[in-house]
């Protein structure tokens, strides 16, 4: 007795400490939208050389851990993958949630949001941007459709037929909805593919990098969720954590392939501009950003520890390192395609009597760490809310699996 009590009074400190620090970074980051609706972005770091930065990695990577979570959802559904129908709602939801978290920091990068209409209204079927605002537009239709028919299908009381049909139509959700994350998570990086100014981004790599960086942090995210949180610690918790360790560990190795050919190719003679910018990225100012967040704590230490574990909690800390350092992986997709001038000389032929506007040096103001801080803080109230709206995300114990019947 003096044991539990002691644990509960120990759970109940953990949550009055996490509730504090929700409320500081909640509070942090108001502060920070205050100054951004009342000011414009004049307290960025941008320049007119440096118009993308953190909050554009942001962007990537939070509808990148959306991209992923869902494709492990439809997969589900559509091949039928029985082991791993418990976690396909706690996918969706995953899904749900940092969606809007991506749109949101997109939006703030972007600005006039009123103007957001004109994409349906008076479209242009040649911008790249368009397509990704109709595809975002479709997935979101689509993914909070299949969240509610799989929440429905788990409810007390519904009827096998009911449910059977429920599967059938998540099953043609799946179906189509595959192609259309593969098509916005891709077209993400042929947005910047397509920017044929910037040699570091113009590559036909980008577009799968950006895909398999999608699914590789979406299903890390997703396996330190169940890890941690999953309400049942049995043998089929066990097995499913490993399995889902198993898929993240390859999920790194094919990202860090992909990887070594974008550096080793450009490297191999020594010149050119492409090969510059991978200098900086190596060792430039920010070289521990590649060598210590994301290639040590993302990459070596992960797949270590994951392919000689068989703990569900090792896996769980190994999968939170892959998802939390991926934010490296896109800030050097993004940063360093925009610090080498397209012209020689371009940073000293104008004099700027302001300042920091005619410079190709970046480093993110603590005003833009403030917006990052509170859309984290708005997408941990979605998931509270989420989670108490729909507890059936997490399976009962006595529930067993649908998806192939």
């Amino acid at each position: 007795m003096a044991f539990s009590s002691l644990g509960t009074t120990h759970r109940a400190g953990r949550e009055r400490l996490l509730w504090a620090l929700w409320v500081l970074a909640a509070i942090i980051g108001g502060l920070g939208f205050y100054e951004r609706l009342a000011h414009g972005d004049k307290a960025a770091d941008f320049s007119s050389y440096v118009p993308w930065g953190l909050w554009v990695a942001a962007y990537i990577y939070f509808s990148g851990l959306s991209a992923g979570a869902f494709l492990v959802a439809a997969a589900t559904y559509v091949f039928r993958i029985r082991v791993l129908e418990p976690i396909s709602r706690l996918s969706l939801l995953i899904a749900a949630v940092t969606l809007p978290m991506g749109l949101l920091m997109i939006g703030v990068d972007l600005g006039h949001l009123e103007r957001a209409y004109l994409v349906f209204v008076r479209p242009q079927f040649h911008s790249m941007m368009a397509w990704m605002v109709w595809l975002y537009t479709a997935y979101l239709i689509l993914l909070f459709t299949m969240l509610w028919v799989s929440l429905k299908s788990v409810q007390p009381g519904r009827n096998p037929g009911a449910v059977t049909n429920d599967l059938a139509t998540l099953r043609v959700l799946g179906l189509i909805g595959i192609p259309l994350v593969i098509g916005f998570a891709g077209g993400v990086g042929a947005l910047f593919a397509t920017v044929a100014a910037r040699e570091y981004w113009h590559s036909p790599l980008f577009p799968i990098f950006f895909l398999v960086g999608a699914l590789t942090s979406g299903t890390a995210f997703l396996t330190a969720v169940v890890s941690w949180l999953w309400p049942s610690r049995d043998a089929a918790w066990k097995e499913l954590v490993i399995l889902l360790g198993r898929i993240v560990l390859a999920l790194v190795l094919i990202e860090f392939i992909l990887e070594w050919a974008e550096f080793s190719i450009p490297s191999w003679y020594q010149i050119g501009s492409t090969y510059d910018l991978i200098r900086y990225v190596l060792f430039g100012p920010y070289w521990y950003v590649f060598w210590l967040v994301h290639l040590l704590a993302g990459v070596l230490v992960p797949v270590l520890l994951l392919a000689k574990t068989r703990s569900p909690g090792i896996i769980g800390l190994s999968a939170a390192l892959v998802a939390v350092t991926f934010f490296a992986v896109r800030l050097n997709l993004v940063i360093p395609g925009l610090i080498t001038p397209e012209l020689r000389g371009l940073e000293q032929a104008y004099s700027d009597p302001i300042g920091n506007r005619l410079t190709f040096a970046y480093m993110p103001s603590w005003f833009e760490w403030q917006l990052l801080l509170g859309v984290i803080a708005f997408g941990v109230a979605l998931w509270f809310v989420g989670t108490r709206l729909f507890p059936h995300v997490f399976p009962r114990p006595s529930q067993s699996s649908e998806v192939g019947q």
